[in-house]
C-alpha cells in the first residue's frame, strides 16, 4: 500500500463489521471429536455447510490480533483457539483448496497460477502433515512442491506454527533476486527510504548518501512522495537516478518513486529511462485493490509490459484490507497471503511475457507490518508474530520478501521496543529491511529501522550486504579491504565528496567537503534528521540526534491526545461545529471506524446547511478535522494562511467557495466524504467538491496536515459510500516547515480544476 498514499487513515464499512462482530461475539469453538476436521465440525454443529462458521474457524486459529476481532473471526479464548487449530490440522489441503474462504477474481487468478502438477502431489496431506513436512524436510523437497500451494493453504499452515517454528522455516527457505545475493541465506539487504516533507532533492539525495556512509542500501532506493503529480514524480525520479548513474550502479540497485503505478508509467512515457523498478501497493481482494485504483487486468498488463533488468516492487501489510472496508469475513493472515499470491501471479506474467523462468524476474515486495495502527494490533509481541508469519508466507510463495518492522505513534510500541522486535525477527532471515537515517520517518511520521540498526544486526547476526554493493562500499572507502569500517564510516560529507568526484567535479577536496557539510546543515534545518558519526558503538546514534528523536516521540504522544481548544474553534471563520461518532479521544484512537461516520446530530446540522443553500450551493466546501494531530491545524501559520490563500485561489479560478467552515471533532479522512454525501446529493448537476483538511500522524515534528480533495457530481455524492479514496486526491505534509500552506492552497485549486 502506498505509504504516503496508503489512505488507511480510516475504515469504510468497518463500523458495520464491528457491530456485526459485537452481535455475534468472539468465535467460540466447542468440543472437537478425535480426528475431526473443519468441514466435519461445521456440518456436525450446523447440520449443513455454513460458510460464515468456516471462515470463523480458520480465523480463530490465528494468534490473537485486534483486527481479527473487529472482523469477527478472533477466538473467544485460548481453548477455542486450540480447538480451531486442531480442526485445521486435521483438514486436508484439497479441502482448503476446494472451499475458498472468499471467491473473487483475485482468488480465481491465484488458483489459475497455482501449479496443478505440484498440487496433486500434496493435496491429500492434512494441514498438520504439511506443517511437519515444512519443519522436517530439506529446502529442495519443499521447493519441489510449494508452487502447488494456494495462498489460503499457505495462510492456514502458518497458524499452526509457534514463533520458533516459523523462524525454523524462515531459516530453511531462500529465494534470491537474479544475479544477486539479495534474499540468499545469510544476507539481509536494505531499502533506503529517503523521504522529505517537501520532496526536497537536497533532503532526498543527502539521505541516500548518508545511507551509503554506513554501507547501507542494496535492493532499492525508494522515496515516498509528497506530491505524486507527473512533474514532481519526474523530478524526484531523476534526482535518484543521478546518484545511481554517477556511481555506475545502474545494474546493481534500482531507484523508485512510490507514487501510484499509473504515475510511474506516465513518467516513463514522458521521459524514457527516468524510472527503474515500478512500485505498487497490493491488497488481498479485488474490491480492496479498487481502493488503490487497481484492477487485476491493469496489473497484468503492466507486468507484461515490464522490460529491462528490474520489474516490479510491491508493498503489503496485514490489516490494510479490512481497514479499507473490505474484510469480507475472513482473517488478516489469509488476506496477506493472497497479496503474495497476487504477486506470484504477476511474477509469472512477467516471466511469460519475456520467455524466462519466474525466478529470473527481478520482483520483490516488502511487508509494512505495523503501519496502520492499533486497530490491527497493539503490542510488540504481535508485531513480531505478524512479521514471522509474513516471512514464511512470502518465502513459501517463492518470493523475495522484505520487512518494514514498524509502528505508528498511536501504537503502544516504543522507539526502544523496535530493537527488541528486530532481534526476535532477524533469525528468520527476511530478504531486507527498511532503512532511514534514524528510526523516525520525517515525512510519514512512523517508526522503523534506522541505518545503524542495520549495522548492529550485521554485527550481531553476521548478515552480509549484496556482494556487488559491498564492493562498491569498499570503492567509496567506507569499508576497508578486510571488510571493516574506515575513518570515513558514518560521514555523509565524505560520500558527498565522492559523489561530486563521480560527477566530474575537480574542485579541491576541502571545498567540496565543506559544501557537503553545509548541505547536511541545510537538511537538518528543515527538520529532516541525518545520522552523522556514532555514539559509543558504531551502531549507536550520536547522543544529540538520539535525544532529538526521543523528544519527537514524546511530542507525538502529547499531540496525539490533544483536542481542539475552544479558542481555536472560535478563531475559525464562520465555523459550524459538528462531531463524528467517536464519543471521546480514546474511542477515536482505539476504534477508528467511529471517526469515519457523522453523528446523527452532525447529519441533521449539515442537512440544514444544505437546505439553506437551495439551488445556490457552493462548488467547494471546506471540512476541518482534528485527525491524529489537532496541533497540526492549531499551530500558528498553518490553517489560517491556507484558508485565506484558498479563498483567493478559488476566486482566481472562478470556483465558488463556501463561506462556512465545517469543523469536525474526532474526524477521520472518510468523514469528509460523508459530509459531501449529506451536503451535495441534491444540488443540481455541476460537480461539487469537498476539501477536507486534517491533522496528520504526529512524530515528524512538523505538525503537518493534509488536504483530501473529492470533486464529483451530485448524482455520485448521492450514492452512499461511492466516493472513496480511489476518487480523491491528497496533498500532504502541509506546514510552515513543509509544504507551505499558501503553496498547498494553490495546488489544491489546480487539482480541483483537473478533477
Amino acid at each position: 500500500m502506498l505509504k504516503k498514499r496508503k489512505l488507511v487513515v480510516g475504515i469504510t464499512g468497518l463500523l458495520v463489521m464491528t457491530f456485526l462482530a459485537s452481535l455475534a461475539g468472539a468465535v467460540t469453538i466447542g468440543k472437537v471429536k478425535r480426528g475431526e476436521d473443519v468441514l466435519e465440525y461445521v456440518s456436525r454443529t450446523q447440520g449443513k455447510f455454513d460458510h460464515t462458521l468456516y471462515q470463523q474457524i480458520i480465523g480463530a486459529a490465528n494468534a490473537f490480533k485486534e483486527g481479527d476481532e473487529a472482523i469477527g473471526v478472533a477466538a473467544s479464548n485460548d481453548r477455542s483457539r486450540e480447538n480451531a487449530r486442531r480442526l485445521l490440522a486435521n483438514t486436508k489441503i484439497k479441502d482448503i483448496n476446494d472451499n475458498s474462504l472468499f471467491v473473487d477474481g483475485q482468488d480465481r487468478l491465484i488458483h489459475q497460477t497455482t501449479d496443478q502438477t505440484k498440487y496433486n502431489k500434496i493435496k491429500d496431506m492434512t494441514m498438520g502433515e504439511l506443517k511437519e513436512f515444512l519443519l522436517t524436510k530439506p529446502e529442495a523437497s519443499i521447493k519441489a512442491v510449494m508452487g502447488g500451494l494456494h495462498s489460503d493453504v499457505i495462510g492456514a499452515v502458518v497458524k499452526l506454527m509457534s514463533n520458533d517454528e516459523l523462524t525454523r522455516v524462515g531459516q530453511k527457505i531462500f529465494n534470491s533476486l537474479p544475479g544477486s545475493n539479495i534474499g540468499a541465506r545469510g544476507y539481509m539487504g536494505a531499502r533506503i527510504q529517503p523521504n522529505s516533507p517537501t520532496d526536497s532533492l537536497e533532503d532526498i539525495q543527502m539521505q541516500v548518501l548518508d545511507g551509503f556512509s554506513y554501507a547501507v542500501g542494496d535492493i532499492v532506493i525508494g522515496t515516498n512522495p509528497v506530491d505524486s503529480q507527473l512533474e514532481a514524480t519526474l523530478r524526484v525520479e531523476n534526482g535518484l537516478k543521478e546518484i545511481v548513474t554517477a556511481f555506475g550502479l545502474e545494474n546493481t540497485v534500482p531507484w523508485c518513486v512510490l507514487s501510484h503505478i499509473d504515475g510511474q508509467a506516465a513518467a516513463e512515457k514522458a521521459e524514457p529511462g527516468s524510472t527503474a523498478i515500478w512500485f505498487q501497493s497490493l491488497a488481498g481482494t479485488e474490491s480492496a485493490n479498487k481502493t488503490f485504483d487497481l484492477t487485476l487486468q491493469k496489473m497484468l498488463d503492466y507486468a507484461k509490459a515490464r522490460t529491462g533488468p528490474y520489474s516490479l516492487y510491491f508493498e503489503t501489510g496485514q490489516g490494510a484490507d479490512f481497514t479499507n472496508g473490505h474484510g469480507h469475513g475472513f482473517d488478516m493472515v489469509v488476506h496477506e497471503s493472497r497479496k503474495y499470491g497476487f504477486a506470484r501471479a504477476l511474477q509469472q506474467e512477467v516471466a511469460k511475457a519475456r520467455g524466462i523462468a519466474p525466478e529470473e524476474v527481478w520482483l520483490h515486495l516488502n511487508d509494512v507490518a505495523g503501519f496502520i495502527g492499533p486497530e490491527v494490533f497493539k503490542t510488540r509481541e504481535q508485531l513480531v508474530r505478524c512479521c514471522l508469519e509474513d516471512i514464511v508466507m512470502g518465502k513459501l510463495h517463492g518470493l523475495v520478501l522484505g520487512l518494514d518492522i514498524c509502528s505508528t505513534l498511536h501504537m503502544p510500541v516504543t522507539l526502544d521496543d523496535l530493537e527488541w522486535c528486530q532481534d526476535q525477527i532477524a533469525p528468520a532471515n527476511p530478504a531486507y529491511l527498511m532503512a532511514l537515517p534514524t528510526r523516525n520517518d520525517p515525512m510519514l511520521s512512523y517508526l522503523t529501522t534506522g541505518y545503524q540498526d542495520h549495522v548492529r544486526l550485521r554485527e550481531k547476526f553476521g548478515f552480509k550486504v549484496n556482494d556487488a554493493m559491498w564492493d562498491f562500499y569498499k570503492k567509496l572507502e567506507i569499508i576497508d579491504a578486510n571488510g571493516k569500517p574506515t575513518a570515513y564510516f558514518g560521514d555523509p560529507a565524505w560520500v558527498y565528496y565522492k559523489f561530486r568526484q563521480a560527477k566530474g567535479d575537480n574542485r579541491p577536496f576541502a571545498q567540496i567537503y565543506a559544501e557537503g557539510q553545509k548541505s547536511i546543515e541545510n537538511v537538518r534545518s528543515r527538520g529532516v534528521d541525518l545520522a552523522v558519526g556514532y555514539g559509543e558503538n558504531i551502531w549507536d546514534l550520536e547522543p544529540v540526534t538520539n535525544k532529538r528523536i526521543h523528544d519527537l516521540y514524546d511530542d507525538a504522544k502529547i499531540s496525539l491526545w490533544t483536542e481542539f481548544s475552544p479558542e481555536f474553534i472560535s478563531s475559525v471563520p464562520n465555523a459550524v461545529i459538528i462531531k463524528s461518532q467517536s464519543h471521546d479521544r480514546e474511542n477515536y484512537i482505539s476504534a477508528p471506524s467511529s471517526g469515519e461516520e457523522l453523528s446523527p446530530a452532525a447529519v441533521a446540522t449539515l442537512g440544514k446547511l444544505a437546505a439553506s443553500w437551495g439551488k445556490k450551493a457552493p462548488e467547494v466546501q471546506v471540512v476541518i478535522s482534528d485527525g491524529l494531530n489537532s496541533k497540526a491545524l492549531m499551530d500558528e501559520g498553518h490553517l489560517m494562511p491556507y484558508l485565506a490563500a484558498l479563498k483567493v485561489e478559488c476566486q482566481k479560478a472562478g470556483l465558488t467557495l463556501s463561506d462556512t467552515n465545517i469543523v469536525v471533532t474526532g474526524g477521520r479522512v472518510r468523514v469528509g466524504y460523508k459530509a459531501g454525501e449529506t451536503l451535495f446529493s441534491k444540488t443540481g448537476k455541476a460537480p461539487k467538491a469537498i476539501v477536507h483538511v486534517i491533522g496528520e500522524r504526529p512524530g515528524s515534528g512538523h505538525h503537518a496536515f493534509s488536504a483530501y480533495l473529492a470533486r464529483v457530481t451530485p448524482a455520485t455524492w448521492a450514492k452512499a459510500g461511492t466516493v472513496d479514496h480511489d476518487q480523491a486526491k491528497v496533498l500532504s505534509g502541509i506546514s510552515n516547515t513543509g509544504l507551505l500552506p499558501e503553496e498547498a492552497a494553490r495546488q489544491t485549486v489546480k487539482l480541483l480544476k483537473e478533477m
